[in-house]
Protein backbone atom coordinates (compact mmCIF):
# COMPACT_ATOMS: atom_id res chain seq x y z
CA UNK A 1 0.00 0.00 0.00
CA UNK A 2 2.72 2.45 1.02
CA UNK A 3 4.79 1.48 -2.02
CA UNK A 4 1.87 2.13 -4.35
CA UNK A 5 1.25 5.48 -2.66
CA UNK A 6 4.91 6.45 -3.07
CA UNK A 7 4.84 5.52 -6.75
CA UNK A 8 1.67 7.55 -7.19
CA UNK A 9 3.17 10.59 -5.48
CA UNK A 10 6.29 10.31 -7.61
CA UNK A 11 4.12 10.27 -10.71
CA UNK A 12 2.31 13.39 -9.55
CA UNK A 13 5.62 15.16 -8.89
CA UNK A 14 6.96 14.24 -12.33
CA UNK A 15 3.76 15.33 -14.04
CA UNK A 16 3.75 18.63 -12.13
CA UNK A 17 7.40 19.23 -13.03
CA UNK A 18 6.43 18.81 -16.69
CA UNK A 19 3.17 20.76 -16.64
CA UNK A 20 3.97 23.73 -14.40
CA UNK A 21 6.67 25.28 -16.66
CA UNK A 22 4.33 24.93 -19.65
CA UNK A 23 1.51 26.55 -17.71
CA UNK A 24 3.76 29.42 -16.61
CA UNK A 25 4.96 29.97 -20.18
CA UNK A 26 1.39 29.92 -21.54
CA UNK A 27 0.33 32.43 -18.89
CA UNK A 28 3.30 34.71 -19.63
CA UNK A 29 2.68 34.68 -23.40
CA UNK A 30 -1.08 35.23 -23.01
CA UNK A 31 -0.61 38.46 -21.08
CA UNK A 32 -0.49 41.68 -23.08
CA UNK A 33 2.89 43.33 -23.27
CA UNK A 34 3.13 45.98 -20.50
CA UNK A 35 2.83 49.56 -21.83
CA UNK A 36 6.36 50.38 -20.72
CA UNK A 37 7.67 47.45 -22.77
CA UNK A 38 5.64 48.54 -25.79
CA UNK A 39 7.25 51.97 -25.45
CA UNK A 40 10.71 50.37 -25.44
CA UNK A 41 9.96 48.43 -28.63
CA UNK A 42 8.63 51.58 -30.31
CA UNK A 43 11.76 53.44 -29.25
CA UNK A 44 14.44 50.83 -29.91
CA UNK A 45 13.14 48.56 -32.71
CA UNK A 46 13.01 50.91 -35.66
CA UNK A 47 10.79 48.57 -37.73
CA UNK A 48 8.09 48.55 -35.03
CA UNK A 49 6.43 51.82 -36.08
CA UNK A 50 5.83 50.48 -39.60
CA UNK A 51 4.18 47.24 -38.48
CA UNK A 52 0.44 46.63 -38.55
CA UNK A 53 -1.44 45.77 -35.36
CA UNK A 54 -1.29 42.02 -36.00
CA UNK A 55 2.48 42.07 -36.41
CA UNK A 56 2.94 44.19 -33.30
CA UNK A 57 0.82 41.82 -31.24
CA UNK A 58 2.69 38.82 -32.61
CA UNK A 59 6.06 40.43 -31.85
CA UNK A 60 4.81 41.23 -28.36
CA UNK A 61 3.94 37.58 -27.71
CA UNK A 62 7.33 36.52 -29.01
CA UNK A 63 9.09 39.02 -26.74
CA UNK A 64 7.11 37.71 -23.75
CA UNK A 65 8.15 34.17 -24.69
CA UNK A 66 11.80 35.19 -25.08
CA UNK A 67 11.94 37.06 -21.78
CA UNK A 68 10.29 34.15 -19.95
CA UNK A 69 12.59 31.44 -21.31
CA UNK A 70 15.98 33.08 -21.76
CA UNK A 71 18.26 34.08 -18.91
CA UNK A 72 19.92 37.50 -19.11
CA UNK A 73 23.21 38.04 -17.31
CA UNK A 74 24.91 41.40 -16.83
CA UNK A 75 28.71 41.18 -17.10
CA UNK A 76 31.61 43.45 -16.03
CA UNK A 77 29.43 45.19 -13.46
CA UNK A 78 26.54 45.95 -15.82
CA UNK A 79 23.17 46.18 -14.05
CA UNK A 80 20.50 44.91 -16.42
CA UNK A 81 17.32 46.91 -16.97
CA UNK A 82 14.02 46.28 -18.76
CA UNK A 83 15.27 48.63 -21.47
CA UNK A 84 18.13 46.25 -22.20
CA UNK A 85 16.15 43.01 -22.00
CA UNK A 86 13.19 44.18 -24.09
CA UNK A 87 15.38 45.88 -26.69
CA UNK A 88 17.47 42.74 -27.23
CA UNK A 89 14.43 40.44 -27.19
CA UNK A 90 12.55 42.66 -29.64
CA UNK A 91 15.38 42.83 -32.15
CA UNK A 92 16.13 39.11 -31.83
CA UNK A 93 12.47 38.15 -32.34
CA UNK A 94 12.25 40.39 -35.40
CA UNK A 95 14.11 37.66 -37.31
CA UNK A 96 11.36 35.16 -36.43
CA UNK A 97 8.32 37.33 -37.07
CA UNK A 98 7.56 36.03 -40.55
CA UNK A 99 8.88 32.52 -40.05
CA UNK A 100 6.30 31.56 -37.42
CA UNK A 101 3.32 33.03 -39.30
CA UNK A 102 0.22 33.40 -37.17
CA UNK A 103 0.99 30.51 -34.82
CA UNK A 104 -0.18 31.02 -31.26
CA UNK A 105 2.93 29.29 -29.89
CA UNK A 106 5.95 31.37 -30.88
CA UNK A 107 9.19 29.49 -31.36
CA UNK A 108 12.08 31.41 -29.86
CA UNK A 109 15.60 30.03 -30.49
CA UNK A 110 15.11 26.63 -28.81
CA UNK A 111 18.82 25.94 -28.22
CA UNK A 112 19.55 29.37 -26.75
CA UNK A 113 19.67 29.49 -22.97
CA UNK A 114 21.48 32.66 -21.97
CA UNK A 115 22.21 36.20 -23.19
CA UNK A 116 25.30 37.79 -21.63
CA UNK A 117 25.43 41.58 -21.85
CA UNK A 118 28.58 43.66 -21.38
CA UNK A 119 28.53 47.46 -21.05
CA UNK A 120 30.86 47.85 -24.03
CA UNK A 121 33.24 45.85 -26.20
CA UNK A 122 34.55 42.78 -24.41
CA UNK A 123 37.67 40.66 -24.63
CA UNK A 124 37.43 37.07 -25.85
CA UNK A 125 40.26 34.50 -26.02
CA UNK A 126 41.35 33.40 -29.49
CA UNK A 127 43.81 30.85 -30.82
CA UNK A 128 45.66 31.65 -34.04
CA UNK A 129 47.48 28.88 -35.93
CA UNK A 130 50.07 29.96 -38.49
CA UNK A 131 51.13 28.03 -41.58
CA UNK A 132 53.80 26.18 -39.63
CA UNK A 133 51.29 24.97 -37.05
CA UNK A 134 52.39 27.28 -34.24
CA UNK A 135 49.47 28.18 -31.95
CA UNK A 136 49.32 31.72 -30.56
CA UNK A 137 46.79 32.67 -27.91
CA UNK A 138 45.49 36.23 -27.92
CA UNK A 139 42.48 38.25 -26.79
CA UNK A 140 40.28 40.23 -29.16
CA UNK A 141 37.87 43.11 -28.61
CA UNK A 142 34.39 41.99 -29.71
CA UNK A 143 31.00 43.69 -30.01
CA UNK A 144 29.03 40.46 -30.00
CA UNK A 145 29.40 36.73 -30.39
CA UNK A 146 27.14 33.72 -30.88
CA UNK A 147 28.31 30.50 -29.27
CA UNK A 148 27.19 26.97 -30.00
CA UNK A 149 26.68 26.15 -26.32
CA UNK A 150 23.44 28.10 -25.92
CA UNK A 151 24.91 31.57 -25.32
CA UNK A 152 24.90 34.89 -27.14
CA UNK A 153 27.17 37.70 -25.91
CA UNK A 154 26.44 41.35 -26.69
CA UNK A 155 27.86 44.80 -26.03
CA UNK A 156 25.01 47.01 -24.79
CA UNK A 157 26.75 50.13 -26.05
CA UNK A 158 26.64 48.72 -29.59
CA UNK A 159 23.12 47.36 -29.19
CA UNK A 160 22.05 50.96 -28.43
CA UNK A 161 23.86 52.30 -31.48
CA UNK A 162 22.36 49.68 -33.78
CA UNK A 163 18.78 50.95 -33.69
CA UNK A 164 19.62 54.53 -34.69
CA UNK A 165 19.63 56.13 -38.11
CA UNK A 166 23.34 56.87 -37.61
CA UNK A 167 24.25 53.19 -38.09
CA UNK A 168 22.29 51.97 -41.13
CA UNK A 169 22.78 48.30 -41.84
CA UNK A 170 24.69 47.68 -38.61
CA UNK A 171 22.86 45.86 -35.85
CA UNK A 172 24.80 43.55 -33.53
CA UNK A 173 21.65 41.79 -32.26
CA UNK A 174 20.43 40.92 -35.75
CA UNK A 175 23.95 39.81 -36.64
CA UNK A 176 24.51 37.46 -33.72
CA UNK A 177 21.00 35.99 -33.79
CA UNK A 178 21.38 35.35 -37.51
CA UNK A 179 24.28 33.11 -36.47
CA UNK A 180 21.88 31.32 -34.11
CA UNK A 181 19.54 30.64 -37.03
CA UNK A 182 22.46 29.59 -39.21
CA UNK A 183 23.43 26.94 -36.66
CA UNK A 184 19.98 25.28 -36.84
CA UNK A 185 21.21 23.25 -39.82
CA UNK A 186 23.90 21.67 -37.63
CA UNK A 187 26.71 23.87 -38.93
CA UNK A 188 27.29 27.60 -38.86
CA UNK A 189 28.29 27.94 -42.50
CA UNK A 190 25.97 30.48 -44.08
CA UNK A 191 23.33 27.90 -45.04
CA UNK A 192 20.61 27.71 -42.37
CA UNK A 193 17.97 24.99 -42.37
CA UNK A 194 15.96 25.48 -45.59
CA UNK A 195 13.86 22.34 -45.75
CA UNK A 196 14.57 21.01 -49.25
CA UNK A 197 17.46 20.24 -51.57
CA UNK A 198 15.94 22.52 -54.21
CA UNK A 199 16.04 25.45 -51.81
CA UNK A 200 19.66 24.69 -50.96
CA UNK A 201 20.62 24.68 -54.64
CA UNK A 202 19.07 28.09 -55.23
CA UNK A 203 20.50 29.45 -51.96
CA UNK A 204 24.00 28.20 -52.74
CA UNK A 205 24.00 29.59 -56.28
CA UNK A 206 22.86 33.09 -55.30
CA UNK A 207 24.81 33.50 -52.05
CA UNK A 208 28.02 32.03 -53.48
CA UNK A 209 27.92 34.54 -56.33
CA UNK A 210 27.20 37.56 -54.13
CA UNK A 211 29.75 36.42 -51.56
CA UNK A 212 32.41 36.22 -54.29
CA UNK A 213 31.42 39.69 -55.49
CA UNK A 214 31.67 41.11 -51.98
CA UNK A 215 35.13 39.60 -51.51
CA UNK A 216 36.19 41.26 -54.75
CA UNK A 217 34.69 44.61 -53.71
CA UNK A 218 36.39 44.37 -50.32
CA UNK A 219 39.72 43.68 -51.98
CA UNK A 220 39.39 46.81 -54.11
CA UNK A 221 37.83 48.97 -51.39
CA UNK A 222 34.48 49.45 -53.12
CA UNK A 223 31.67 49.91 -50.57
CA UNK A 224 28.11 48.95 -51.42
CA UNK A 225 25.10 47.97 -49.32
CA UNK A 226 26.80 44.97 -47.70
CA UNK A 227 29.50 45.58 -45.10
CA UNK A 228 32.90 44.22 -46.04
CA UNK A 229 32.97 42.13 -42.87
CA UNK A 230 30.64 39.79 -44.73
CA UNK A 231 33.59 38.86 -46.97
CA UNK A 232 35.27 37.10 -44.01
CA UNK A 233 33.49 33.78 -44.61
CA UNK A 234 30.04 32.49 -45.71
CA UNK A 235 28.68 32.52 -42.13
CA UNK A 236 29.55 36.20 -41.72
CA UNK A 237 28.13 36.93 -45.16
CA UNK A 238 24.75 35.49 -44.10
CA UNK A 239 24.78 37.53 -40.88
CA UNK A 240 25.81 40.77 -42.62
CA UNK A 241 23.22 40.26 -45.37
CA UNK A 242 20.58 39.67 -42.68
CA UNK A 243 21.43 43.03 -41.13
CA UNK A 244 20.99 44.75 -44.50
CA UNK A 245 17.78 42.81 -45.26
CA UNK A 246 16.07 44.16 -42.14
CA UNK A 247 17.77 47.54 -41.86
CA UNK A 248 18.22 48.59 -45.52
CA UNK A 249 15.69 46.49 -47.44
CA UNK A 250 15.13 48.89 -50.35
CA UNK A 251 18.83 49.31 -50.99
CA UNK A 252 19.51 45.57 -50.76
CA UNK A 253 16.61 44.74 -53.08
CA UNK A 254 17.84 47.29 -55.62
CA UNK A 255 21.47 46.17 -55.59
CA UNK A 256 21.05 42.45 -54.93
CA UNK A 257 17.58 41.40 -56.16
CA UNK A 258 18.30 37.66 -56.29
CA UNK A 259 19.82 37.72 -52.80
CA UNK A 260 16.85 39.69 -51.50
CA UNK A 261 14.49 37.13 -53.02
CA UNK A 262 16.29 34.28 -51.23
CA UNK A 263 15.95 36.12 -47.93
CA UNK A 264 12.27 36.81 -48.63
CA UNK A 265 11.70 33.08 -48.97
CA UNK A 266 13.71 32.30 -45.86
CA UNK A 267 12.45 34.99 -43.47
CA UNK A 268 8.93 34.96 -45.04
CA UNK A 269 8.47 38.66 -44.54
CA UNK A 270 9.27 41.78 -46.55
CA UNK A 271 10.86 44.52 -44.42
CA UNK A 272 10.18 47.05 -47.18
CA UNK A 273 6.59 47.16 -45.95
CA UNK A 274 7.81 48.83 -42.75
CA UNK A 275 9.36 51.78 -44.58
CA UNK A 276 6.70 54.19 -45.76
CA UNK A 277 9.05 56.21 -47.95
CA UNK A 278 11.85 54.37 -49.75
CA UNK A 279 15.27 55.97 -49.40
CA UNK A 280 16.84 57.72 -52.38
CA UNK A 281 18.10 55.30 -55.05
CA UNK A 282 21.55 53.92 -54.43
CA UNK A 283 24.12 55.10 -56.94
CA UNK A 284 25.39 52.14 -58.94
CA UNK A 285 29.17 51.65 -58.80
CA UNK A 286 31.13 50.54 -61.88
CA UNK A 287 30.10 47.00 -62.84
CA UNK A 288 33.37 45.12 -62.90
CA UNK A 289 32.90 42.62 -60.11
CA UNK A 290 33.04 38.86 -60.38
CA UNK A 291 29.88 37.06 -61.45
CA UNK A 292 29.88 33.28 -61.63
CA UNK A 293 33.65 33.34 -61.76
CA UNK A 294 33.79 35.63 -64.83
CA UNK A 295 34.74 39.25 -65.27
CA UNK A 296 32.30 41.83 -66.51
Amino acid sequence: MMEALAVGLLGVVILAAWLVPKWRLRRAVSRPLPPQHVAILARNVMQYSGMDDVQRQQLGRMVQHFLHQKKFVGCAGLELTDEMRVTIAGQACLLLLGRIGGHEKPVSYPTLEMVLVYPGAFLAPRKQIDVSGVVTEERQDLLGESWGDGRVILSWDHVRRGHTANAPGHNVVLHEFAHQLDSESGNTNGAPYLGSSERYRSWSEVLSRDYANLRHDAMWGRQGVLDHYGATNPAEFFAVATESFFEQPHQLAARHPALYDEFLKYYRIDPRQWQSTPPAPVEEPPQYGVVYGQWR
